[in-house]
């Protein structure tokens, strides 16, 4: 049995990113836990509410319910505002959980993502899987987040993914867990619609010559 984490810095990123993955690690008996690394009704009151912040882990945990994750667990860093503060501080309490859990499988956004919480998120959680001493983490890869990866600065590295998982037979899955971020979901044609994600999986699909497809970028894999 792997043990599985996917650090998403915004709740639903993690469905967007690798919801039908989530679902076929769960299907194979794996055990998935998802961090929501930030709280954006602390990073910026003036923009997002308590309700709101309180409504969005609502829909979280509903849509992680219905997937089969084991735990989920709430992060208090300020978003949208993770490039002025501390690294360090997010890296440590990450690190807590890491050592807990002692991940198999780390499932992270990508570096070159346009958000800067994703940034430091993606940053912060490599510091915490440095592969030092006896609980290493064996497999890390970066997923896309459409409505941010495809908008990847030019200076910046692009999302030129090489890992492809076949979900054909669970990509059902990450759309009606999608259908529980109410809050977040939009109309097509914006990239954050349940028509843009089916395009998205149809595409990486045919990349690899199956009906669906989530695909990764490979950070590091330790062989032993």
């Amino acid at each position: 049995m792997n043990r599985v984490i996917v650090v998403a810095p915004h709740a639903d990123d993690e469905i967007i990113g690798c919801g039908a993955t989530i679902a076929k690690h769960i299907q194979s008996g794996d055990e998935v836990v998802v961090i929501i690394a930030t709280n954006a009704s602390i990073g910026a009151p003036e923009l997002f509410s308590v309700e709101q912040i309180k409504n969005t882990r609502s829909e979280a945990i509903a849509a992680h319910q219905f997937l089969g994750v084991k735990e989920t667990i709430f992060l208090d860093f300020p978003a949208p505002a993770l490039n002025a503060y501390p690294e360090y501080k997010i890296s440590v309490e990450i690190s807590k959980i890491f050592v807990k859990i002692k991940p198999t499988h780390l499932y992270l956004p990508h570096p070159g993502d346009i958000h800067q919480d994703h940034k430091a998120i993606y940053r912060a959680s490599l510091v915490a899987a440095r592969p030092q001493g006896e609980n290493k983490v064996a497999n890390i890869f970066c997923y896309e987040t459409l409505s941010e990866t495809e908008w990847t600065p030019m200076q910046e590295k692009a999302f030129v993914p090489n890992c492809f998982v076949d979900v054909t037979d669970v990509f059902s899955k990450k759309t009606e867990a999608m259908a529980f971020f109410g809050s977040q979901i939009k109309s097509f044609p914006h990239s954050r619609s349940v028509e843009a994600f089916k395009a998205l999986a149809m595409y990486r699909g045919s990349t690899i010559g199956v009906e669906r497809a989530e695909a990764f970028v490979i950070e590091r894999q330790i062989i032993i």
